[in-house]
């Protein structure tokens, strides 16, 4: 077993938006209103909070300004309350439109994430990863994995292929980490296997490769482990090897905000 190495994605970003912006042009009228996983969101709406958190990123982060304060009690009550203001505000603007601004401004995103430094300290840090600080790599692969996501429940809306290469190894990579917050509160020795991948958590401490011993162990599909960890309400279809009970927290685990 090793230590968990950075996941580097910056590089994914202009090929995942020129994907984006494909499937975008491709949809009917009808297909813009189809229903999707992410509640009572539609496809256009899906698109319209993937467009909102690229202004978002590139006005705050990039650009250094800073919107009026808000009065909220937690992070995820900040982010529902930023996400329902992006998403209500997009539905004036056409499919059209929307998607000139992702081609637009998905390209200026990834440039940005070029540049940064993927050791630094990141401006906001992973908070379902329970870390108040965060190297940059994580921020941004966080960013990936939101990015990534959202066109996955879009593809899935509307019937296309699933898009997995290259992005969905480094996807679930940046999930996992949620691992040891996750099992904060529980003592167990527990190994996962997601495709061709496997992470062990041993003492609260999440590694590459796997544990000779184990509480339980418990495999995946990648396809089935993205859905757990971003809310889906799907079968896990899990193989458990061990204690069930020590894999309750693992089949729960949530890495997004």
């Amino acid at each position: 077993m090793k230590a968990p190495q950075p996941i580097l994605t910056a590089h994914l970003f202009a090929p995942l938006n020129d994907e984006l912006v494909a499937l975008l042009r491709g949809l009917s009228s009808d297909e813009w209103n189809a229903p999707t996983v992410a509640g009572a969101w539609t496809v256009k709406d899906v698109a319209a909070h993937l467009l909102d958190t690229t202004l978002r990123r590139l006005s705050m982060h990039r650009d250094g300004h800073e919107p009026p304060p808000r009065d909220v009690t937690s992070v995820s009550a900040l982010v529902d309350d930023l996400n329902a203001e992006g998403v209500s505000f997009a539905r004036r603007l056409s499919a059209e439109l929307m998607v000139d601004l992702h081609e637009r401004y998905g390209a200026q995103l990834a440039e940005f994430f070029a540049t940064l430094d993927p050791f630094a300290e990141a401006k906001w840090s992973v908070s379902w990863a329970g870390e108040e600080h965060s190297p940059m790599w994580f921020d941004v692969a966080r960013e990936l994995t939101e990015k990534w996501h959202h066109q996955q429940q879009i593809r899935d809306a509307t019937g296309r292929a699933p898009l997995h290469e290259p992005y969905l190894a480094p996807v679930i990579a940046t999930f996992v980490r949620a691992l040891p917050f996750t099992y904060r509160d529980v003592k167990a020795k527990v190994v996962l296997r997601i495709d061709d991948a496997v992470w062990s958590l041993v003492q609260g401490m999440l590694y590459e490769g796997e544990a000779e011993t184990a509480d339980v162990r418990v495999t995946l599909t990648g396809d089935r482990a993205w859905r757990l960890f971003t809310r889906q309400k799907i079968d896990a279809e899990a193989v458990i090897d061990g204690d069930a009970r020590y894999a309750a927290p693992l089949l729960g685990m949530t890495s997004i905000v």
